[in-house]
C-alpha cells in the first residue's frame, strides 16, 4: 500500500511539474500581457508636472513568442493607455535560438511606428541589439520616425512644464568573450547636455547603471533583467546583473533616487517565463501616492 501511494505521489508530482512547465513555456510568455502602473514621487520631480509614460522593454522579436501579431497587440495595448510619452528600452533583437520565424527590424518597426503619444516615441538599444549588429535597428527606427537616444538628451515640454529625456548606450555593448564586456554608455557626457534645471528622466537598458546615476536625475527607467524571467515570492534565482536581486524588478528607491525596472515582454536565453508575466509599464509622475498595480 505504501509503495502504491508513493508511486501515485510521484506520478502526481510529475504531472504537476509537466503542467507548470507547459504554463511557463506555452502560456505565460505567449498569452499573458499585463499593465503594471507605478506612481513614484521622486524628490527631483515637481508635483505639478503631471506625466504618463508607457514603457516597452525587451521585445526580443521572433515567433513563436514574439511574432508580428503579438507586437501589434502590444502596440494596441500601449496606445489604449493614452500616455503622454512612450519609451522603448531596447533589446528588440531575439535573445535565444528558439525562433521558428524571424521578424526583421523593418517589420518590427512597421508595427511600432503605430505607437502614438503627444510627446513622441523614443528609443534606446539593448545589449542584444548591439551584439547582433545595431545598424539595421538604427535604420529601421529612423524610418519609423522613432528617435534613438545613444548617449543623448533632449528637452521636451509637457503641458505643465519642460523636462529632459536622456538615454545611454548599453553597458554590455561589445562582447569580449569569457564573460567580459565593453560598454558604450557615457552617462557623464549624456547629462552634460542637460543645460537647465528642468527634471530628467534617464533611459538606461541595464539597471546596473543606477548606482552611478546622480540625484540630478529624477527617475531612471531600465529593462534587461526580465525580472529574472522566473520569479518566486519576489525572488529570482538567476538575474543578469552584478547586483543580483537588488535591481531585478520593480520600483527601487536608494538615497533619494528612483529606479523602475520593467519585467519586459519577450524572453532571452530560454523561452520561459514563470511568475513574471510580460508587461507594459505605465509610470504616472506628478502628484498622488506611490503605488504599484498590476492589471
Amino acid at each position: 500500500m505504501t509503495a502504491r501511494i508513493g508511486r501515485r505521489a510521484l506520478i502526481a508530482g510529475g504531472i504537476g511539474l509537466a503542467a507548470l512547465g507547459g504554463y511557463a513555456v506555452g502560456v505565460e510568455p505567449m498569452w499573458r500581457l499585463d499593465v503594471t502602473t507605478y506612481r513614484p514621487r521622486p524628490p527631483a520631480w515637481p508635483d505639478a508636472l503631471a506625466l504618463r509614460v508607457a514603457v516597452i522593454a525587451d521585445l526580443h522579436v521572433g515567433a513563436p513568442v514574439m511574432g508580428r501579431d503579438r507586437i501589434a497587440a502590444i502596440v494596441d495595448a500601449a496606445n489604449a493607455l493614452e500616455p503622454d510619452l512612450i519609451v522603448l528600452l531596447g533589446d528588440f533583437a531575439a535573445g535565444h535560438r528558439f525562433v521558428t520565424s524571424k521578424v526583421t527590424p523593418a517589420q518590427t518597426m512597421a508595427e511600432l511606428s503605430r505607437l502614438s503619444a503627444p510627446l513622441g516615441r523614443w528609443a534606446i538599444l539593448g545589449n542584444h541589439d548591439y551584439w547582433q549588429d545595431p545598424g539595421p535597428w538604427r535604420i529601421a527606427l529612423a524610418q519609423a520616425g522613432i528617435p534613438l537616444l545613444e548617449n543623448r538628451a533632449v528637452r521636451l515640454r509637457a503641458r505643465a512644464g519642460p523636462f529632459w529625456l536622456a538615454g545611454t548606450a548599453s553597458m554590455l555593448a561589445v562582447n569580449l568573450g569569457h564573460g567580459h564586456f565593453l560598454g558604450l554608455d557615457d552617462l557623464p557626457r549624456t547629462l552634460r547636455q542637460v543645460n537647465d534645471s528642468a527634471p530628467v528622466i534617464l533611459l538606461a537598458h541595464e539597471p546596473d547603471q543606477f548606482p552611478k546615476v546622480p540625484g540630478r536625475v529624477a527617475l531612471t527607467l531600465s529593462g534587461h533583467t526580465h525580472g529574472g524571467q522566473v520569479r518566486l515570492a519576489g525572488w529570482s534565482p538567476v538575474v543578469p546583473s552584478r547586483y543580483g536581486n537588488r535591481y531585478a524588478y520593480g520600483h527601487v528607491v536608494e538615497t533619494g533616487r528612483d529606479l523602475i525596472v520593467s519585467g519586459g515582454l519577450g524572453v532571452s536565453i530560454a523561452p520561459v517565463r514563470f511568475g513574471v508575466p510580460p508587461e507594459i509599464v505605465l509610470v504616472e509622475l506628478g502628484g498622488g501616492a506611490e503605488e504599484g498595480v498590476r492589471v
